[in-house]
């Protein structure tokens, strides 16, 4: 499988495309003035307790003050304290790392359990654990990798050393190289550790890394062939960080200088308007409706123009097996976290659903994010969980309808037209005027002069007055004033 990754930079954001054989998988946007914050440390102060939802809001210095739940906040004896009055309390100082962004109405997701990350392993300092990626399954390597950390640490003479995470990337790693990812991460922990004890509060302490490099740091995996960067000044900075923490993937590194945008060459652009799309269009006839939600998403699946050459049973099967292709696909392109509902064309036959899931759950494995397949309920649904750490890609790129006010539905014109009457009825009984003059949209205005004109009439001749009309091009379909003449 031939997969390449794509850094576009402009001065105002910053965006990566992940291609597989062609077509997009995913896509991370970054505004230069929206950066996320995920992974930042900060020293914020307790602005509230909240002991009936053990919890607390921190004031880290953003619009909408924190959260952070009891079980994210460590304790000096690593104890279980059931209280949240014990561990935190008004005005307190608290050093903190973000779990999650903004998303929405909600705030900034917290834990005290700070955690750093380098090409290899996750630095936990509060901790003495060291874990493994569940994605390294052989059991021999995961043994070799705790015996060279093990080695590492002893090696250093480092008292206190804290736990670390090997990540994914980690497997087939040497020693040098776990070696020079565990000094990189000291030094930087150093640093913070220092600032932690002068740093006003609230402010910012340490930064994740920006989107093009974070690429370079989370992403880049043996399977990545080619790495092109449309700037030649953020080429010279991922040449950089490259030569110092990951020498081994310098020779897929690529300046793209062509005059044609390299998403238009990939044609990434027209896979992202496509991607904020409900209907997504599946080869063989059938599709998907995607339906994302503040609580969840429900994904339903149809046959659509797909009738197969065999039987029913086998026409579904094959549509709930492209869909759970195309599902998979879709999770990553549209970044969409939290619950998830399916709603596969219902089977009878078990082993068709086994296989369904089963297809699913392997077409997931690519996925970067952590997924959870629940099972299916007893109407056939499926449940999985997304884990969500950054808004997905409709959130990033798109704001809810100033007509509608985000409910994808505009009242009709007849409608409006209703409403008008019962407008002008209440301006009547509470107000003497000479007439009434209707200012609304060019929809609202033709019904009301046409089909409605008799409506119009009769209630010209109930309140003794003449109603006027007039367009206003720059009001929506649901907007009207009533004026009093």
């Amino acid at each position: 499988m031939s997969e390449e990754i794509l850094i576009n930079i402009t001065p105002m954001e910053s965006r990566v495309a992940v291609v597989e054989n062609g077509v997009l998988q995913e896509v991370h946007v970054e505004r230069t003035q929206k950066r996320g914050i995920v992974g930042n440390i900060y020293k914020g102060k307790v602005v509230r307790v909240l002991p009936g939802m053990q919890a607390a809001f921190v004031d880290i210095g953003l619009e909408r003050a924190a959260f952070i739940h009891a079980a994210e906040i460590s304790t000096r004896e690593g104890s279980a304290v059931e209280s949240i009055g014990a561990l935190v309390h008004e005005g307190q100082s608290l050093v903190v790392q973000v779990t999650k962004d903004p998303i929405g109405t909600k705030g900034a997701r917290l834990t005290t359990h700070l955690s750093i990350p380098s090409r290899y392993l996750v630095y936990m300092p509060r901790t003495a654990h060291v874990g493994i990626s569940l994605k390294i399954e052989d059991e021999a390597e995961r043994e070799r990798l705790k015996r060279v950390v093990a080695d590492c640490v002893a090696a250093e003479g480092i008292e206190e050393v804290g736990g670390f995470i090997l990540r994914t990337a980690a497997d087939g790693a040497g020693a040098d190289e776990i070696l020079a990812d565990i000094r990189y991460l000291r030094r930087l922990w150093e640093q913070i550790a220092a600032q932690m004890k002068t740093a006003p509060t609230p402010s910012v302490i340490y930064e994740d890394l920006s989107l093009a490099l974070r690429t370079l740091r989370d992403l880049v995996n043996p399977k990545i062939e080619k790495i092109r960067v449309d700037s030649r000044e953020t080429f010279g900075k991922i040449t950089q960080f490259v030569d110092e923490l990951m020498p081994e993937i310098a020779d897929r590194l690529e300046h793209y200088p062509g005059e044609r945008p390299i998403f238009d060459l990939y044609g990434v652009e027209d896979e992202i308007q496509r991607a904020l799309e409900r209907k997504v269009p599946l080869k063989s006839g059938g599709y998907l409706i995607v339906d994302p939600a503040e609580a969840m998403t429900t994904i339903d699946v149809n046959t659509g123009a797909f009738v197969g050459h065999r039987t029913l049973e086998e026409t579904i099967f094959k549509t709930n097996l492209e869909a759970a292709t195309a599902i998979a696909r879709q999770l990553r392109l549209r970044n969409l976290g939290g619950i998830i509902i399916i709603d596969f064309i219902d089977m009878e036959d078990e082993e068709h659903q086994r296989q369904v899931l089963r297809t699913l759950e392997k077409q997931l494995e690519r996925d970067h994010a952590k997924t959870n397949i629940i099972g299916i309920t007893e109407l056939g649904l499926v449940q999985m969980t997304r884990k969500r750490t950054r808004e997905s890609l409709e959130q990033v790129l798109c704001e809810p309808c100033s007509c509608c006010q985000g409910r994808g539905k505009l009242k009709t014109p007849e409608t409006i037209c209703y409403e008008i009457f019962r407008e002008i009825l209440r301006e009547a009984r509470a107000y003497q005027a000479e007439g009434y003059l209707v200012l609304a949209e060019q929809k609202v205005v033709d019904r009301l002069l046409d089909e409605e004109s008799g409506n119009v009439a009769d209630l010209e001749a109930f309140i003794g007055r003449p109603i006027k009309f007039q367009v206003e091009s720059m009001y929506s379909q649901e907007q009207y004033d009533v004026v009093l003449l």
